[in-house]
């Protein structure tokens, strides 16, 4: 395992552990490089940067893939990061709401029905 493997799979371990491996399931049989790649650039080189702690960057992560609006599993598994990274769901939810401004709300409603989804199965609905 390479130095940029551990130190990506070290900060989905803690945003994302329930996902990784499904990712890696679901390359397996086409592109398997591709998951390595999404440990080692993404989770290795930007999350690890120094500025922002991982809270900021999975909200903002949220925002930006709200925004991009065609990227809705990749939403939900940044939505569930989020939230175990100590965003609330309301903070969540408001960075959601956010990208109505700037993405539409086409892209927001989406986000919006992606937190839902997400939440509903952490049972963090109705929200307060």
């Amino acid at each position: 395992m390479s130095d940029r493997f551990k130190k990506g799979m070290d900060i989905l371990n803690i945003t994302n552990k329930e996902t990784i491996e499904g990712m890696f399931d679901e390359l397996s049989d086409i592109a398997p490089d591709l998951g390595k790649f999404v440990v080692e650039f993404p989770y290795s080189e930007i999350y690890t940067r120094e500025g922002l702690d991982l809270k900021t960057r999975e909200l903002i992560t949220v925002a930006a893939l709200t925004a991009i609006g065609t990227a809705q599993l990749q939403l939900e598994h940044h939505i569930n990061a989020a939230l175990n990274v100590d965003n609330s769901p309301n903070e969540i939810v408001e960075a959601i709401i956010q990208m109505s401004a700037y993405a539409g709300f086409p892209a927001a409603i989406n986000g919006i029905t992606a937190a839902k989804k997400v939440f509903k199965e952490k049972n963090l609905l109705p929200l307060k």
